[in-house]
């Protein structure tokens, strides 16, 4: 399973990743972090993105309690890296990330 979780964690980081990267080129807003006012606009563009980021957004803040929780549980060092990770680069990437580093703690 932890071969699957990297591989998860490779194509959760890439594949949103390519919209961001087009976003930069596009606008100048690397990585969308550069026009923050920009970027939280362009979320709430409309319902329909309203929708999808709100649901993104919630989330993220269940998966930062979960993986407290189960940071904890199991004892897991650098939690901290895998929220830094998700913050910058996505939910896609950082829960597979998560859940690979966990494999090692389960045993």
């Amino acid at each position: 399973m932890k071969r699957t979780y990297l591989i998860l964690t490779i194509i959760g980081t890439i594949l949103p990743n390519i919209f961001v990267v087009l976003e930069s080129i596009e606008s100048g807003n690397y990585l969308l972090y550069a026009h923050p006012i920009d970027t939280i606009n362009g979320m709430f563009a409309s319902y329909i993105s309203s929708a999808f980021i709100t649901d993104l957004l919630f989330i993220v803040i269940l998966f930062l309690f979960w993986s407290y929780r189960e940071a904890k549980r199991y004892k897991m060092k650098g939690m901290y890296l895998v929220w830094v990770y998700t913050f910058a680069l996505g939910i896609a990437g950082g829960l597979p990330l998560f859940l690979y580093l966990r494999e090692d703690y389960k045993k």
